[in-house]
């Protein structure tokens, strides 16, 4: 076998439609574009029209509401929280902030504030603050002997 030799797989390839070049193309003369209207002439883009008719986007229900200024914390559970402390990559012992978390690596980043939630059981005393805690996660911790303090959101 040589350089020369080397051939793609039958069919692999195709060759491209070369629109509007003579009758022998096939595609002469209009492009197979028809005869007249919308479609047939350049720059048009039919996108959701439906011929007059009222398009299906219009005609469904409008449902729902997204706030534009809607905070987004970054999640995390009481039972993640206490396998960190078994594996010695957070001390119990020092209070466990937010700068904490993110630099241990429990938590990626902290988005608009860090939100502890009551998953898991947590055994360890702790002290704790995040911007917010569910009533359970706050529970669980002051029932095993630490405090969960929920700091206001930095605006």
């Amino acid at each position: 076998m040589k350089l020369n030799e080397l051939r793609d797989n039958p069919g692999a390839t195709k060759r491209k439609k070369r629109v509007g070049r003579g009758p022998g193309s096939g595609t002469g003369k209009m492009g197979g574009r028809g005869i007249k209207g919308q479609k047939s002439r350049s720059g048009v883009a039919l996108n959701g029209y439906e011929g007059g008719q009222m398009p299906l986007y219009m005609r469904l229900p409008k449902r729902g509401f997204n706030s534009r200024n809607k905070k987004k914390f970054a999640v995390i559970n009481l039972g993640l929280i206490q396998k960190f402390i078994d594996a010695k990559t957070l001390d119990a012992k020092k209070e466990i902030t937010e700068d904490v978390l993110v630099e241990t690596g429990v938590v990626r980043r902290k988005l608009d504030g860090v939100r502890v939630l009551a998953k898991g059981e947590i055994t360890a005393k702790v002290k704790l603050n995040v911007t917010g805690a569910s009533k359970s996660a706050i529970e669980a911790v002051e029932k095993a002997g630490g405090s969960l303090t929920v700091a206001a959101a930095a605006e």
